[in-house]
């Protein structure tokens, strides 16, 4: 494996459009600072990149909903989320934004070196216009008449109510939810990346190069290799945005997509303009050989750094690629899925007014329970365990011990090493071979076995104590209470150390409770780390119980949350009118097994089912595949369907039925399946 003299770490770029989250924090950025923190501790050369994405449809309608500027939305909340990740210790060498003048130029830059490369191909396609306000409509800006299931309020890029798919121009009686008017068709050109050109050299850099990568990195990018990659808009018809810098741009600008990671250089370029001294030039940490590149994500943005950007990078001619995307899966809130616009979440800035101080306690009990490999759930009741019976009842007691100890006994200085017993030897040995698990671990991105092994080794020293019980021995033998107090106050250093990248605060409050001032990752081991003599500052608790009021609290504002949701889905979401029991009857529901599922080709919200139906097979298309990243786990699973709606034709492709699934109240669209499996083609009565 190649060795770099340096590391160019980045996580991805929040939407300034709210606040940020523990399912933000869960999923990529304590993760990416736990890496960072031991790649420093380490002495390597690295670069920590944060920033706010601040551009894209979804800000604009925020700002014309409250009346304001996109300005305004992103300097709101670009305040809120950098305050968020200064408070909760994510150490980013820089945390700028994408509406920053250096960005606006590197994008632009990008792209016209793309352009004049041919990296690019143009296209000419008619869109919606609205003449009234003089512009072209993205897709959530058009309503209209789903021509599938007859929902009037459909967008322009899905309906809601059935899930299909849709196109702008699929929509019956459109209408601009800008002024009201229906829009016209006019043509429009736009620039595109040609995936289909990179798909060889991505399927070997990709599976045959980064077979280490997380499966569920590896498994996502193989299914849209798979699948066949197609051409990708890089610009669109808007005002807020990035203008496209060539002939011809008037009125585009560069699709979100495409200048949202470049936001990674033209931060790297800032922080190193302003501190040559200190990083020296931005290019060395993007297109030298020696330098690696790490991205921290979540799931859903895999395929843009693993696919999309890489092949940018390359169009582009002069950046290295990606070394490792170590992206994490979703974290879910008591049981249910986080979601902003349900307020179903855990605000970072509510947390600290509700637990001030706690930091560390959030820290470790969200990658104690890391969705590393699959989605976890994030319970109060959890969290309140995992703090009382681990960080109080094992870590913070055996520092409490071994610093009380030392003050009763010795003065608070570390005590001499005396006679060793083959129990004392066991242990120093468990202490010196700590360091090698969890550099292991750490290096390849298990943070929550590492931390499991690192609150182990405060294991270790309670059962130590407990053994020797030196507050007994301290009648009769000093001597042997000296030895015994010297091996747990070595404990006591190399915790101290081992947290520092999961708990930076109370690891930098026990440095200053045993008077370490100067440690790296190489002291973790070592058995000498406290000299004799060495004076300890007076002992103060680590953590805090939590008590079951501060808990009940945080799930009753969780139930008021979930009764005020349900409330205002029965008010938006009324039941519709009654239909009669005979039209009802005609729809034929039944039961049937997924033989294969896979995303639909050129057609990127759409799943395409082959169905065992009872009777023989048949194709259903569902407009699901934003829900469902992975459609290959639905293969072997059971589905209900319309088996007698009538075929349809969805992007060229023929659909023989209609998947059903239901719509919680943010959106989210789930399969509706039978709790257990049933022969198919059996009715749904």
């Amino acid at each position: 494996m190649k060795q770099f003299k340096r590391t160019t770490v980045t996580s991805a770029l929040p939407y300034a459009n709210g606040p940020v989250h523990i399912g933000h924090l869960a999923g990529v950025y304590v993760p990416a600072d736990i890496y960072v923190r031991y790649l420093r501790l380490k002495g390597e050369e690295v670069i920590f990149i944060g920033g706010s994405d601040e551009h894209g449809v979804p800000i604009t309608i925020k700002a014309r909903n409250e009346g304001v500027t996109p300005q305004d939305v992103v300097d709101r909340y670009h305040g809120i989320i950098k305050q968020s990740f200064k408070d909760f210790g994510i150490s980013f060498d820089v945390y700028s934004r994408t509406t920053s003048k250096i960005h606006h130029e590197m994008a632009s830059d990008m792209f016209k070196t793309i352009e004049a490369k041919g990296g690019f191909v143009e296209q000419t396609s008619e869109q919606y216009y609205d003449e009234e306000a003089r512009q072209f409509l993205a897709d959530r800006y058009i309503t209209g008449k789903c021509p599938h299931c007859g929902n009037e309020r459909a967008y322009g890029d899905q309906c809601e109510a059935c899930g299909t798919s849709l196109s702008p121009t699929d929509l019956l009686n459109p209408k601009s939810t800008i002024s009201g008017s229906t829009p016209v068709l006019r043509e429009t050109k736009h620039w595109y990346l040609p995936l289909d050109r990179h798909e060889a050299w991505l399927r070997r850099w990709i599976l045959e190069d980064h077979r280490e990568w997380k499966t569920n990195v590896y498994g996502q990018c193989k299914s849209w290799l798979d699948m066949g990659l197609q051409p990708r808009a890089v610009s669109r018809d808007l005002d807020w945005g990035i203008p496209v810098p060539v002939a011809g741009g008037e009125g585009k600008v560069l699709y979100v997509w495409f200048d949202a990671p470049i936001g990674y250089v033209s931060n790297t370029k800032e922080i190193c303009d302003a501190h040559p001294e200190k990083y020296g030039n931005w290019e060395k940490w993007w297109k030298d050989e020696d330098s690696r590149i790490v991205h921290f994500i979540g799931k859903d943005n895999i395929v843009f750094h693993c696919i999309v950007f890489p092949a940018m990078l390359k169009a582009e001619g002069s950046f290295v690629l990606p070394d490792n995307v170590p992206a994490n899966e979703f974290l879910n809130l008591e049981g249910d899925k986080i979601s902003t616009s349900r307020n179903w979440a855990v605000w970072l800035h509510e947390y600290l007014i509700d637990f001030p101080g706690k930091q560390d306690v959030l820290r470790y009990a969200l990658t104690a329970n890391a969705p590393e490999t699959k989605d976890n759930d994030f319970t109060w009741r959890d969290f309140q365990a995992r703090n009382n019976s681990e960080l109080v009842a094992i870590y913070g007691n055996f520092v409490n011990r071994a610093l009380t100890l030392t003050h009763k006994y010795f003065d608070g200085k570390t005590p001499a090493l005396g006679a060793l017993t083959r129990y004392d030897k066991d242990t120093l040995e468990q202490i010196s071979g700590f360091k090698f698990q969890v550099s292991s671990l750490l290096d390849s991105f298990h943070f929550r076995d590492a931390l499991r092994e690192t609150i182990n080794l405060a294991r270790v020293g309670n059962k130590y104590l407990a053994d020797t019980e030196p507050w007994k021995l301290a009648k009769t033998d000093m001597e042997r209470v000296s030895t015994i107090m010297y091996i747990s106050l070595q404990i006591a250093a190399n915790l101290a150390i081992a947290f520092e990248p999961f708990l930076p605060f109370s690891s930098q409050k026990l440095r200053s409770m045993l008077n370490i001032t100067e440690f790296s990752w190489a002291d973790l081991g070592r058995t000498d780390l406290l000299k004799e003599g060495n004076q300890l500052a007076n002992p103060e608790l680590l953590f805090e119980k939590i008590e079951d009021e501060a808990i009940e609290a945080q799930i009753q504002k969780l139930l008021d949350t979930k009764k005020a949701n349900e409330a205002a889905n029965r008010k938006s979401n009324p039941v519709k009118e009654n239909v009669a029991f005979d039209d009802f009857m005609k729809m034929d529901i039944r039961v049937g097994t997924v033989l294969d599922c896979q995303k639909a080709p050129k057609a990127d919200k759409l799943l395409q089912f082959r169905i065992a139906d009872g009777l023989e097979e048949r194709t259903i298309l569902s407009g699901i595949a934003q829900h469902y990243p992975n459609p290959q786990e639905l293969i072997g699973t059971q589905v209900c369907f319309i088996a007698n709606f009538e075929p349809r034709k969805l992007r060229g492709m023929m659909s023989e039925g209609m998947i059903l699934s239901a719509e919680d109240a943010d959106g989210k669209l789930v399969l509706i399946q039978p709790k257990a499996k049933v022969a198919d083609g059996s009715e749904v009565k």
